[in-house]
């Protein structure tokens, strides 16, 4: 009797035993499986179903006290699911495991030791590390990126838009996701928004560009003094900032996206740039030597074209030409009036100013299109900043234009016009293209880059050269001996433009 007794206590015991050592239990058909301490999931009854029902309520863990202590102490029965880890917990569900990095070796069979941070819940890996336990509905939701591609959770990824094209940055992604990048995202697009946007970009680019050309011709003396001062230097820094900041920055982000691959000159953004600084130099160059040319010309001969001679004694001299003469200045216009009109070293060149616009309707017009193909979520914000940049560079190119002689109309309108008009159109661009286009193909990208980049050659020419040395050191510059007052207001404006186009290049 005793004997019994002892074996009955054993099996007891051994039952006992067993119920807390199963957990995470659920049910297959009319199985109930469970996970034991080694991961493995092990069938534990089976049940019979009605005949008039394919289905039955079945149990879904191990009696409560069992459940309750292994859903908070450990996660077990881990398996992946892709390149995630999935781990089945004490109610029978599947949980994501969070991590920062992908696991190398063996995947572990359980997470124990598991414990709450405020309303997130952890769990201990092999290696002594803290884990993250996501719930399956949350996880699938966190995994899934957004339409728009504004951001993906599970992987650890910040994705943003620069120019339009989407740049992403944080913990790697899986190779079949890295992959599908490569192709046309998707997204949702708001058009009434866009469409109603082109407007305001018009409007914006128009008054940026046209209140210098407009201020001049006040007969106001403090504009032509410290405000005109104001507005130039200010343009200075915004251009220069936009050269570097801003186009350098964008061509650089294309040419190293990994949907282009691995460029064999890793110098190419740089090389670029250095040919934009080139032809830039090498226009004026030319340029300049044409209207030295016919200045020299010009002055040999009269009035109607010819030589006027005068003789003194047994010497004949040539006069020089009549005042107001307008040879050699169709190319070359100066707003300076520095010792001759006809010297072309002086600064505020026509041709300066048109080369000047060149590079920025070349990525203005790549402004508009790449800011209409950005997700929604970024949209708004980007063209805050859009907006904001369209009017800082139109009052840079705004005041320069304004110091060119002559009339407003139909040269400065002209110009003016063409940088109000770019950017819109860009915009109209990209609403065609819209479901279409893919800022990660391989031609657009070069395509970009290579325009961001001879952009920014050719501002950087005309921002450090034409506009800030020969205001400031440059023989006949306006700042090379301004009085005390009127240098400060022309260094701080300077600064200013630095700064604050520097800043918007956080978001475009």
């Amino acid at each position: 009797m005793a004997l019994l007794s002892f074996l009955v206590v054993l099996v007891g015991l051994s039952l006992v035993a067993t119920q807390t050592t199963y957990t995470g239990c659920h049910n297959h058909s009319n199985v109930e499986w469970c996970y034991g301490p080694d991961g493995e999931e092990t069938p534990l009854a089976t049940y019979t179903l009605p005949s008039s029902s394919s289905t039955v309520n079945l149990p879904v863990s191990v009696p409560a006290s069992t459940t309750t202590t292994a859903q908070t102490a450990s996660v077990t029965g881990c398996h992946n699911h892709g390149a995630d880890i999935y781990c089945i917990n004490g109610a029978g569900k599947e949980v994501l495991i969070s991590l920062t990095a992908t696991p190398t070796g063996e995947l572990p069979a359980q997470y124990t030791d598991c414990h709450s941070h405020d309303t997130d819940m952890y769990c201990v890996s092999p290696a002594g590390e803290d884990v993250l336990v996501v719930d399956e509905g949350a996880a699938s939701s966190g995994s899934s990126s957004s339409k728009d591609g504004e951001e993906s959770s599970s992987s650890g990824q910040n994705c943003h838009f620069h120019a339009g094209v989407e740049h992403c940055v944080g913990a790697g992604e899986s190779e079949s996701e890295s992959e599908s990048s490569c192709e046309v995202s998707q997204r949702d697009y708001d058009v009434p928004l866009r469409i109603g946007s082109i407007f305001v970009v018009l409007v914006t680019s128009a008054i940026g560009i046209f209140a210098p050309v407009l201020f001049t011709k006040l007969s106001l003396k403090t504009f032509n003094t410290m405000v005109s001062v104001s507005i130039k230097q200010f343009g200075t820094g915004v251009i220069i900032a936009t050269a570097f900041v801003h186009l350098y920055t964008h061509a650089s982000l294309m040419f190293s996206n990994e949907c282009l691959g691995e460029l064999q000159y890793e110098a190419t953004t740089s090389a670029i740039v250095i040919a934009g600084i080139f032809i830039a130099f090498l226009t004026e160059y030319i340029g300049h030597r044409v209207v030295s040319a016919q200045s020299t010309k010009a002055e040999s001969t009269g009035p109607s074209g010819h030589t006027a001679e005068t003789t003194l004694g047994n010497e004949t001299l040539k006069a020089p030409p009549a005042v107001g003469s307008q040879s050699g200045q169709t190319l070359l216009q100066l707003g300076h009036h520095h010792g001759t009109s006809m010297d072309p070293t002086l600064p505020n060149s026509k041709l300066s100013v048109l080369i000047m616009e060149a590079g920025i309707l070349f990525h203005s017009i790549l402004i508009g299109l790449t800011l209409v193909v950005a997700g929604d979520s970024f949209y708004k914000t980007l063209l805050v900043v859009i907006v904001f940049h369209q009017f800082f560079e139109g009052m840079a190119l705004g005041a320069r234009i304004a110091l060119l002689p002559g009339a407003i109309f139909p040269s400065k309108v002209i110009m003016g016009t063409a940088f109000a008009l770019i950017t819109p159109i860009g915009m109209a661009i990209g609403l065609g293209v819209l479901n279409s286009f893919n800022g990660n193909d391989a031609s657009t990208l070069i395509a970009l880059g290579t325009l961001d980049a001879l952009s920014s050659g050719i501002l950087i020419w005309n921002g450090v050269v034409d506009m800030w040395a020969r205001d400031w050191i440059i023989e006949g510059g306006q700042l090379l001996s301004a009085d005390i007052p009127t240098t400060l207001v022309g260094g701080l404006s300077l600064v200013a433009g630095l700064i604050l186009m520097s800043v918007l290049g956080k978001w475009a």
